[in-house]
């Protein structure tokens, strides 16, 4: 129901127009042009259709969905088997043992007294034979031949010319990692370089494809793994620098740095602890914020040299010894051994409290290390190594293609081989072997060499490389003994399997080395 007022004609004006506005015009005069009173008038009802509905109408949809008809299906299987079966022996026989007639029971014990004592003497003898001294079975299976099991490398850094520089194994034999440089002639400073690293123990190896790889701002000289934390890698460079990476971490591998400080290097790191031809021997610790920290440091000086050194007399204002090689006892581990750019092997001490010459700044006071002088190469000496199975016996390789073997007790070597007409740039003794050791050589040999065979001339040699490219490091693996990976100038690392006569100790093999010290060195 809708009600309207009848439509009129208002007008005020004055008070006037008030005042009927106010009365609702009942007191004005009605006539014919005066309008009367206001009436409410009922009208019909109004409807108005409502076009929303339609329009929603329109847009409206009607889906519907049903999944596939689900099929269903019964089986039931039923087996029985049976079977008999039955065995029957015969009735078993009596089997009578002869007698044996005791008519010579005199005659026996005559004999036993007769060879008694030459028995006994026998016995006696095989008791305190050593023939069988080290001795252990084996059962596994004899490998008669060295094999070459992996060829690894990285194509990009093939590509850019650079060399294996390093490798290493990780503590649980399970990685090799190799450094990527350069050991030629230029100036390799500003070149990118690698770090890459192969788990062989990974199924679907690619020999092309590392498992981790690291990219470094400049040329990587040495490498060396944590001797317990499996991923924790520390690599020398070019610049100076040592970087400690993780390689469990792809996305951030580096954990430390030593920076270019007054600390660092000033030439390039060729081993790590670290040892660089500035002269100088520094050994770093993990500090806060990704830092190394200088904890200790040595440094050569030609006037602090032992006596028994003939070195040159050096140019006006130079004193430095530039060191290229250090080796750690196994036996006591305050005492090393370095090689230098002179030739000269150094056995030196960490206990050593002597102030060096120094001729940088450092952070922390410089000693001066060397104890004693061993008559030299004919080269500078690229590569040491301590026996693990004797305290006083090490290796040295150098420039002049020759191995020499030292006794600490005396200067000049108790051996000298030559092994190349080009360097050797690598020397290691074999971890399971006492008179094993490999060499790494300038001609692309690995040669392998047991004393216990031959003292002149290599047991094995392993052609690394067909065009004859220098061989630069090598390493045994001390966990998985019978590997032994060597790096190139072609970029190529080659994972070798030994055979079973360099893996395992023959008898008497320690006795033979203590002896081959003891008769020189007396």
């Amino acid at each position: 129901m809708v009600t309207r007022a009848r439509p009129s004609l208002l007008c005020l004006a004055g008070s006037a127009g008030a005042e009927t506005l106010a009365t609702g015009g009942a007191t004005g005069v009605e006539g014919p042009e005066r309008p009367g009173p206001l009436q409410d008038e009922t009208l019909g009802v109004a409807s108005v259709p409502s076009q929303w509905r339609g329009v929603q109408g329109i847009r409206g949809e009607t889906k519907s969905c049903q999944t596939a008809s689900i099929a269903t299906a019964e089986a039931s299987a039923q087996t029985r088997k049976c079977a008999d079966a039955e065995v029957q022996t015969e009735a078993p026989e009596l089997v009578g043992v002869p007698s044996v007639p005791w008519n010579d029971g005199p005659r026996l014990a005559a004999f036993l007294r007769r060879v008694e004592v030459m028995v006994t003497q026998e016995l006696n003898k095989n008791w305190q034979s050593h023939a069988f001294d080290g001795f252990e079975v084996n059962w596994a299976e004899q490998q008669q031949t060295v094999t070459c099991l992996h060829t690894l490398g990285y194509p990009p850094a093939q590509g850019q010319g650079l060399h294996v520089t390093s490798v290493s194994w990780n503590s649980t034999g399970s990685v090799v990692a190799c450094a990527y440089g350069r050991l030629d002639d230029g100036d390799w400073s500003t070149l990118k370089s690698f770090v890459c690293a192969w788990n062989l123990d990974r199924r679907g190896l690619n020999p092309q494809q590392p498992s981790a790889v690291v990219e470094v701002p400049s040329a990587v000289m040495c490498l060396a793994f944590h001797p317990t934390q499996p991923s924790h890698v520390a690599g020398g460079l070019y610049s100076g620098e040592v970087l400690v990476w993780d390689i469990s971490r792809p996305e951030d591998p580096l954990l430390w740095r030593t920076g270019l400080t007054d600390d660092t290097h000033t030439d390039p790191v060729y081993q790590v602890l670290s040892v660089a031809t500035d002269g100088k021997v520094l050994l770093w610790q993990g500090a806060g914020a990704g830092r190394l920290q200088l904890s200790a440091g040595f440094a050569l000086a030609v006037q602090q040299l032992p006596r028994n050194t003939k070195l040159k007399k050096p140019p006006r204002g130079e004193t430095e010894v530039g060191a290229t090689a250090v080796a750690f006892s196994s036996f006591d581990p305050s005492l090393f051994v370095l090689g230098t750019e002179g030739g000269y092997p150094l056995k030196c001490s960490l206990a050593a409290e002597e102030a060096a010459l120094a001729w940088t700044p450092s952070s922390v006071p410089l000693r001066a290390p060397a104890r004693f002088t061993f008559s030299p190469h004919g080269g500078p000496v690229y590569s040491v190594s301590c026996s693990p199975f004797h305290r006083n016996l090490f290796l040295s390789a150098g420039t002049d293609g020759h191995v020499h073997l030292y006794s600490m007790l005396q200067a000049q070597p108790l051996t000298s081989l030559q092994l190349s007409h080009k360097y050797l740039f690598a020397v290691r003794w074999s971890p399971v072997r006492p008179l094993v050791f490999a060499a790494a050589s300038g001609e692309g040999d690995v040669q392998l060499f047991d004393l216990q065979k031959s003292s002149q001339k290599p047991t094995v040699s392993i052609k690394q490389t067909q065009d004859e490219s220098p061989v630069y490091c090598l390493e045994f693996n001390r966990q998985q003994t019978k590997l032994l990976a060597a790096g190139d100038a072609k970029g190529t690392v080659k994972v070798w399997q030994l055979s079973t006569e360099f893996t395992e100790q023959g008898p008497r093999e320690t006795e033979d080395l203590d002896q081959l010290a003891a008769e020189v060195a007396a």
